[in-house]
């Protein structure tokens, strides 16, 4: 067994700026540390500034983002949404919470996004929407995806937990849809150690979420001076992040450009330095269509079986580099069987195996990186 290095690889390594503390600061000496403050505020701006959201919401977290998705489309028993399988289980909960029944979709074997191609045949006269998961950041087919639904009067969230900064023809993801959903959990390109946002791209929603992310009640509308008081109007829940992450978040958004820098070198470095080794082992890399421009927010493999997979992240872990795989089809557990038991996803099953994930992360120095390569290409299969 090879010896570990001295200093251990983490899969992540939380980034932080150097302005975190001094924003947190200033948000606790200014006396309002509860959502909805000067912070908060400002971390919408940038994040509208990036993503050309019409609407910006912080979250608690990506999951509750989602779960006001839900809400928003009033999703209930009854109704069936459509969602790859191949994502995490928030996306389907979502769904699940409201009473709904996921159908599941299977991925393409380029992108491993939903694959467009078999949504149409998914659709029933009890689908309500498609929750598209834009993997590592690369564009789901928006076009072909939006016309479908269009042509079916059924709506579209866009969970784009992994794709802040990533573009489909040009256009930010999260701005194809009605509803998309950001993470900012400390694996993201921007993180706040837990925390989400809900951008809304129909101004016909804009109020109503506010008031589920109020607990249901018009507190926005009456510190804005549209009441003269406030009440409980509607169903919701405490979906509103402190403004201490907001702090926090905002000093990670104002650095945004500097990450994503940091990030991309990291990836390319990746990209070119095991595209001779992957093609002579038979190992897939990342598929990046040329309409998509992706934030490198995950780099993978694809190893040829789940054994090859398993000996791999062995292989690493024995020199002292942690590489982890991904997501379990939701498909195959206890509740997906369950809820959608006919659910057929070879592809989805297929990539689930053999994926795994290298470190990638903004203060992965240059010289660990090559540690990574030189353990990499020293896998024979």
């Amino acid at each position: 067994m090879h010896a570990p290095e001295r200093d251990p690889i983490p899969f992540n390594r939380p980034f932080t700026t150097g302005a975190e503390f001094e924003l947190m600061q200033q948000a606790i000496a200014a006396g309002h540390i509860s959502g909805d403050g000067r912070f908060t505020k400002r971390a919408h701006e940038l994040l509208g500034a990036i993503t050309g959201a019409e609407d910006v919401l912080l979250t608690t977290s990506c999951t509750h983002a989602l779960e006001m998705a839900a809400i928003l489309l009033d999703l209930g028993p009854g109704d069936e949404v459509i969602v790859p399988s191949f994502t995490f289980v928030s996306t389907v909960n979502a769904i699940v919470l409201r009473g709904a029944t996921p159908r599941f979709v299977d991925i393409r074997p380029d992108t491993l996004n939903l694959d467009e191609r078999l949504v149409e045949a998914a659709i029933t006269d009890r689908t309500r929407a498609i929750f598209v998961v834009h993997y590592a950041g690369v564009a789901c087919e928006m076009d072909a995806i939006d016309k479908i639904a269009a042509t079916h009067g059924i709506a579209v969230v866009e969970d784009a937990a992994h794709a802040l900064g990533a573009t489909y023809h040009g256009k930010p993801l999260g701005t194809f849809a009605p509803l998309a959903t950001l993470s900012f959990h400390e694996t993201k390109n921007i993180q706040c150690g837990e925390g989400g946002a809900l951008l809304v791209n129909d101004a016909a929603l804009m109020e109503r979420a506010e008031i589920i992310r109020e607990k249901g009640t018009n507190r926005s509308r009456f510190f804005r001076g549209q009441v003269d008081r406030y009440t409980w109007v509607d169903i919701g829940s405490s979906y509103l992040p402190s403004d201490l992450l907001a702090a926090f978040l905002t000093a990670q958004l104002e650095h945004f450009d500097d990450i994503q820098a940091r990030r991309h070198r990291v990836w390319s470095a990746y990209a070119t330095e095991l595209s001779g080794w992957a093609s002579e082992h038979g190992i897939g890399l990342p598929t990046v269509p040329a309409e998509c421009g992706h934030p490198a927010h995950l780099f993978y493999l694809l190893l040829d079986c789940l054994d090859s997979r398993q000996r791999f992240i062995a292989h690493l872990r024995d020199r002292g580099i942690q590489a982890v795989f991904h997501y379990v089809p939701l498909h195959g557990s206890d509740l997906g069987r369950r809820l959608d038991p006919a659910a057929h996803c070879p592809v989805t099953d297929d990539i689930s195996d053999r994926l795994v994930r290298l470190p990638l992360f903004p203060g992965l120095v240059e010289a660990d990186q090559a540690r990574v390569i030189d353990a990499v290409r020293s896998f024979s299969g």
